[in-house]
């Protein structure tokens, strides 16, 4: 049975979207519901991973949820993206 590891999942995405790759930081939070990855990567880069009117940020959501094996994991994938912009 094949697992996902979506953490190397959403850094291998993101990684060739951004100026500096080596800020692309994902980390996993559990709550009943979710299993939720936050995305944090440097300022200058945010406005590339999300895209303009949130068209990347929609599509990465699409692969990482659709990544997710249905029979084996019940909890919904969230991936929450940090803008430090602001």
């Amino acid at each position: 049975m094949l697992t996902t590891d979506f953490t190397k999942l959403i850094e291998t995405l993101v990684k060739p979207l951004v100026r500096y790759p080596e800020k692309v930081n994902v980390t996993k939070r559990d709550s009943n519901r979710y299993h939720e990855y936050v995305l944090n990567v440097d300022p200058a880069d945010v406005g590339r991973v999300i895209g303009r009117q949130g068209h990347v940020a929609s599509a990465l959501r699409t692969v990482v949820e659709g990544a997710r094996n249905k029979r084996v994991n019940d909890k919904k994938i969230r991936l929450v993206i940090n803008d430090h912009r602001h």
